[in-house]
């Protein structure tokens, strides 16, 4: 930038917006004689003279240039305001100009920074900083699994520095209650031991509480307020996450969409499942939420979806040439989806509303499905990752009853299960589903899922077809099944990768065995799995949504499941009871063997 004047032109430099230079650097000016016709004055003044005024006019530019210091220092704005008092000292006659281009007094020089908001922040180039706010701060999944996340992420350095926490609900409590209640619930990882109470102390220094009463639009407005105190003026972004029950669904969102987002960064809105009752109950509620909010701040949550298996599952198909090329009803003969818990889990009065379709299949099940049988994205982004699983999901079939074996488990009194079902609630269910298109077609993805089975298992078995004309096929034996190549993903009881190839036995003879070769995540990582809400939590901060449900795909796996859930309003589809702790109904194994696939017993 350069100032012309009617004898003197005076070239400044980025680096002449800095803070003054020592009075040194002006000891070669003795008299300098200057004339303007904008300041309409001739003055003659000293070298430290000058520079003192040189300083003011420099303060003048940024003034006018609304230029900012790039970052706040303690104390900066007695700082510096000390500083310009140290310089203007002893000064009575220096003549800077205003905006109306009138002579002013170097004294009143520290005036010209009245224009500069200096009781705002003004640590504009710093990180934006988060608020993350848990609505429904006191209930059991906040306690047990939201709060204690995000404490792992801030432990482990996943958090900015700059977060803040909040809580949220009805309970009239302090700040210092909510900090009570969450340090009940926080430990430390296993592998991060070292300052773990002085972690944990600056995390529940950064959590707050607010008493949102009966009234959310009021509450809304004083959430507000608290983050705004926390925030000042810089760039800040929020995530809100609705743990609140669906009846209350709607009220929050509204009063949240009108009241508590930020106007100077991101907002996120985290929905836990079921997403809906049924087909027609998701659709209205996807309509009123896109009426509040943008589809890319919506993130529908499963927890089972943060578990390192699904995140696997992408990385093992597209990231290996070795099981891409085989990816299809050319080499695969089934697939498998088995996910079963045991005796320690319990439905209570969620799920006795919901049953295991809505709950399980709905979300976890055909979102594995989708990830599994999906073409393969043009990128990483969330977005590409989401068109090809839509397009999985519209692709399956629409399952008929005759696919579908439905089971409630029976549970005496003394077997200490809090049993509250609504009716014939199915707690287990097993299905053979079909994908129409180029890629899977006749190929069965059979599901098994339920409680209250005899062991807790998840895990994908994919089996693949018999090598064409065989030549060792007597070697093999009588039990041909069992010589069939698997690739088995294992999240639970041991995370692990299996391949199950056919081997010859040590020995003189020629026979053949089914071995498998295994990677064993404990043996081979020493290191501590993430909870998957850490998991999920930090895809959120990072905006990555590949993970969760978009509006589309919500729709697309309700056209699945509604025929069966009508058949079930209608009493058309029995519900077959099971033993608690057993294997689940016979008729399962019945559904295995009509697609020709063994039911595999470890």
């Amino acid at each position: 930038m350069s100032l012309s004047f009617s004898s003197t032109s005076l070239s400044f430099t980025e680096s002449s917006f800095s803070l003054p230079r020592p009075t040194h650097q002006c000891s070669n000016f003795h008299t300098i004689t200057y004339a303007s016709n904008s300041f309409r004055s001739v003055t003659s003044v000293g070298g430290s003279t000058f520079c003192r005024r040189f300083r003011g006019f420099k303060l003048w530019i940024l003034d006018r240039l609304n230029f900012q210091p790039m970052k706040q220092q303690p104390n900066c704005r007695n700082h510096f305001n000390n500083d310009m008092e140290t310089e203007v000292s002893g000064s009575d006659s220096s003549h800077v100009p205003d905006g109306d281009s009138k002579v002013t007094s170097s004294t009143e020089s520290p005036s010209l920074l009245q224009t500069i908001p200096l009781t705002t922040p003004m640590d504009v180039s710093r990180e934006p900083s988060l608020c993350i706010a848990v609505i429904g701060a006191t209930g059991e999944l906040a306690r047990g699994k939201i709060f204690p996340a995000l404490f792992a992420l801030y432990y482990s350095g996943f958090l900015p520095e700059n977060v803040a926490i909040f809580g949220y609900s009805r309970k009239n409590m302090t700040d210092e209650d909510l900090r009570s209640i969450i340090a009940s619930t926080l430990t430390c990882r296993v592998d991060h031991q070292q300052d773990c109470g002085d972690k944990l102390e600056a995390f529940l220094d950064r959590t707050h509480y607010v008493n949102g009463g009966y009234d959310n639009k009021h509450g809304m407005s004083l959430l507000q307020d608290r983050m705004e105190q926390i925030e000042g003026r810089s760039k800040a972004n929020r995530i809100f996450y609705l743990s609140v029950p669906q009846e209350a669904l709607l009220d929050v969102a509204s009063c949240l969409a009108s009241g508590a987002q930020t106007q100077n960064g991101w907002n996120r809105i985290i929905i836990e499942k079921p997403f809906g009752f049924d087909a027609l109950s998701s659709q209205r509620l996807t309509q009123y939420l896109l009426s509040k909010f943008e589809e890319n701040q919506l993130y529908r949550i499963d927890h089972l979806l943060g578990r390192n298996l699904i995140e696997n599952l992408t990385v093992l198909r597209f990231a290996n040439l070795v099981f891409e090329p085989l990816w299809s009803r050319t080499y695969i003969d089934n697939v498998q989806v088995i996910l079963s818990e045991d005796l320690a889990v319990h439905p209570g009065r969620y799920f006795g509303g919901y049953g295991i379709i809505r709950d399980i299949v709905h979300s976890h099940i055909l979102q594995t499905i989708a990830l599994l049988a999906m073409e393969p994205p043009v990128s990483l982004d969330g977005e590409d990752i989401r068109n090809e699983k839509v397009k999985v999901l519209r692709s399956i079939r629409k399952l008929e009853p005759k696919d579908v074996i439905l089971g409630q488990y029976k549970a005496s009194s003394r077997d200490k299960v809090d049993k509250i079902l609504d009716g014939p609630t199915p707690t287990y269910f097993a299905a053979a589903l079909y994908i129409d298109n180029a890629r899977w077609d006749g190929v069965p993805f059979l599901v098994k899922t339920g409680l209250g089975l005899i062991k807790h298992q998840m895990e994908i078995r994919i089996q693949f077809r018999p090598v064409p004309g065989n030549v060792y096929q007597d070697c093999i034996g009588h039990n041909t099944d069992r010589a069939t190549n698997e690739l088995i993903l294992r999240d639970v009881p041991d995370e692990a990768i299996l391949v199950r190839v056919n081997n010859k036995v040590p020995g003189l003879g020629l026979q053949l065995d089914s071995s498998e070769l295994n990677l064993l995540y404990k043996d081979k990582y020493n290191v501590e799995v993430p909870d998957s809400y850490e998991h999920l939590l930090l895809d959120v901060i990072d905006g990555d949504n590949h993970l969760f449900m978009r509006s589309d795909e919500l729709a697309a796996a309700w056209n699945i499941l509604t025929p069966i859930m009508n058949e079930i309003d209608k009493n058309n589809i029995s519900v077959e009871l099971y033993e608690l702790g057993g294997r689940g109904p016979v008729g399962a194994y019945y559904l295995w063997a009509k697609q020709g696939v063994r039911w595999v017993e470890d």
